[in-house]
């Protein structure tokens, strides 16, 4: 039985979201033809690296991740560091070969993400390679799909998505790296409702889009109150139109106080309608317009489908397919989508080419926002 030996690079938040999902691994999915060993851990600084090698029981801690991405010894790499470190890691670790599961976005300018592109064929890099946009692996999500998929919609007409955050709302809120040019909402929330619109709606066809610079300074630290500029924007709203000629309304924001961690979307056919909560996962709400509503209202109305544990093989049910799911839950089918992809030999999806194009879409956000126009998208 092959042991792959993993390598992971940034250990914030998200970083340790990867490195817990290994550990959970074994209970969320059927057994593999292999195990997994995270044996790298690289951050910033030696003592971060050396406490995130502790808490992985790995064997070396590194600040440098090239150790990692040019190690023969390293079969899987994990980014997890910040947006504008994804690039040369990115590129390293194609040359060389590894399995690569990319937290969002690919990159931070449609320049780096071209240029991935290019030397994803130039390379013939043939390894297995995710992006972790793990909303679509919720189970209501899913079954979203699998009703889009069935015809029960039939034609889309309209769609609405919103990701809504307080974080920013505060002025005193100190400024973070997600405050800096290469942070935003664009690439923290509205690159998970491009991928689920493209996902569960289609490819867009074009966009226009305004962003919102709500807070323009903020204090340098927690200790330091000083005032520094914020480039990062707010807000962002964007009507999108697929190729597909659905109209949608994709909005993301860290303005919307009340709010915590609230991705919700509705999607309108001629046949019915689906909408989500991710603050009420176990459910998804799907209502049947081929239904009478006679007499007195009929059978029609809207129906709670409960999702909940409910998944397929390979994933498992536990503890239970009526336990409430939650968002690590979707982090850890993620990966088992991705480790069952490079186990048997196979392309995963959503991949790095998913990953270009949302970077691509991004990219027509803002060049839309700077000219107030309408931009036809790839």
């Amino acid at each position: 039985m092959k042991t792959y030996r993993i390598g992971i690079l940034g250990f914030g938040m998200i970083g340790k979201v990867h490195a817990f999902a290994y550990a959970a691994l074994p209970y969320y999915s059927e057994p593999f033809d292999a195990t997994f060993q995270i044996s790298h851990v690289a951050t910033a600084h030696p003592e971060t690296a050396e406490k995130a090698k502790q808490l992985c029981n790995a064997e070396t801690a590194t600040t440098n991740f090239r150790n990692i991405t040019e190690n023969p010894d390293i079969d899987i790499v994990h980014i997890c560091t910040p947006n504008n470190q994804h690039f040369e890691p990115l590129v390293s670790a194609i040359r060389n070969g590894k399995h690569t599961y990319c937290d969002k976005p690919l990159t931070t300018s449609l320049t780096e993400a071209e240029y991935i592109r290019n030397i994803l064929d130039t390379e013939k890099y043939t390894a297995t390679n995710q992006m972790t946009f793990h909303l679509r692996f919720f189970s209501a999500i899913q079954k979203a799909k699998r009703l889009i998929d069935e015809g029960q919609l039939g034609r889309i007409y309209q769609f609405r998505m919103a990701y809504l955050h307080s974080s920013n709302a505060s002025p005193l809120v100190p400024f973070k790296w997600k405050h800096s040019e290469f942070g935003g909402v664009v690439r923290d929330l509205a690159s998970h409702l491009f991928d689920l619109t493209d996902y569960l709606v289609g490819a867009l066809d074009s966009l226009l889009a305004e962003t919102q610079h709500a807070v323009r300074k903020r204090p340098v630290s927690k200790s330091n109150s000083d005032l520094t500029d914020v480039p990062a924007e707010d807000a962002v709203t964007i009507l999108v139109k697929t190729r597909n000629e659905a109209h949608g309304i994709l909005e993301a924001t860290k303005l919307a106080t009340g709010n915590e961690d609230e991705m919700r979307f509705e999607i309108n056919g001629e046949k019915g309608s689906i909408r989500f909560s991710l603050m009420n996962p176990h459910f998804l709400e799907f209502f049947d317009a081929t239904v009478s509503d006679k007499p007195f209202g009929g059978y029609s109305g809207w129906r709670q489908i409960p999702c909940g544990g409910r998944l397929e093989r390979p994933e498992t049910e536990f503890p239970s397919p009526k336990s409430t799911t939650g968002w690590v839950r979707a982090h850890i089918s993620s990966l088992s989508n991705f480790l069952h992809a490079v186990t048997e030999n196979r392309p995963a999806s959503p991949d790095l080419l998913q990953g270009i194009k949302i970077d691509r879409w991004i990219d027509a956000v803002f060049r839309s926002a700077k000219t107030q126009s309408r931009i036809m998208v790839e």
